[in-house]
């Protein structure tokens, strides 16, 4: 039988390890973890995204702190932004919503976050440390995705993967953390020639390329482990990069769409500010 690989259960079981964890951090230093969000603009979608995490943080007992910016802000005021919650002790983790108003320089915005509060993985300093086998904290939706593999126990050494998209945030660390785990692998993207004959070469299959049902069901070789990272709201619900109706029939291993992947970067992005929590209270 096809093995779902249930995000969302997965989830819920994590996080109520990490409540145990906030508790006893609380009980020993008299604080509470804090993770502070930044949204610039007014964009829907990502203040529902925001929504969410400041929820995440509420079922664990942490904190979150809200920085709400106009649409007008610059990169010189978002930096400053940046810096002021950097210098607070009280802050352990940092996230700063994607996608920021073109005006911004989010590269420079993103490394402009503290290594000790990069809690979802955008600097480039915690990718190259991540990516030479360092502690860093990882992207969190890549960092997501190897947990379910991970628990599932879904073998990764020696297996070819293919991973279908290159952005800075997805598909480029995941690539990275799917070589540390010894994986073969092969990175794609929307303008690979030939993608289908990549894709049925692949043992895992991740796609991460951001285009609705790009990945077609009969590119999939029998057996193969399917991991969607994508969502695009449809109807009725939403479909992901990979077209999943039948792949129970095709795959060993699937992440369902909604439910596998979504659960899973909120909840490693909260476990990763409790890591940074315990760090810095002790």
């Amino acid at each position: 039988m096809v093995l779902v690989l249930d995000g969302r259960a997965l989830a819920k079981q994590i996080e109520t390890d990490l409540l145990t964890r906030v508790e006893a951090l609380k009980a020993k230093s008299g604080r509470t973890p804090i993770l502070a969000t930044i949204l610039v603009g007014d964009d829907g979608a990502s203040a529902t995204y925001v929504r969410m995490k400041g929820n995440a943080c509420r079922r664990v007992g942490m904190d979150s702190l809200k920085v709400e910016l106009p649409k007008e802000t610059t990169t010189e005021q978002l930096l400053a932004e940046i810096e002021k919650l950097n210098a607070n002790p009280d802050v352990h983790g940092i996230l700063l919503q994607h996608p920021v108003p073109e005006q911004i320089d989010e590269r420079a915005c993103f490394d402009a976050i503290s290594l000790a509060k990069d809690v979802d993985g955008v600097t480039c300093l915690g990718f190259g440390r991540m990516a030479m086998g360092e502690a860093a904290y990882g992207s969190a939706t890549p960092a997501g995705i190897m947990t379910i593999l991970k628990e599932n126990n879904i073998e990764i050494a020696g297996k070819h993967a293919v991973v279908v998209g290159r952005s800075a945030i997805l598909g480029k660390p995941m690539a990275a953390m799917l070589l540390e785990a010894n994986a073969t692998v092969t990175i794609c993207h929307s303008r690979t020639q030939n993608l289908a004959e990549f894709v049925k070469q692949a043992d895992i299959i991740v796609g991460a390329v951001g285009k609705a049902e790009l990945i077609q069901k009969d590119w999939i070789k029998q057996g193969a482990v399917v991991v969607d990272a994508g969502f695009h709201p449809r109807d009725g619900g939403g479909v992901g990069d990979i077209q999943l109706v039948g792949i129970e029939e095709i795959a060993s291993a699937y992440t369902p769409v909604p439910g596998g992947v979504g659960p899973m970067t909120i909840t490693t992005l909260i476990r990763q500010t409790v890591e940074a929590a315990e760090k810095a209270l002790g």
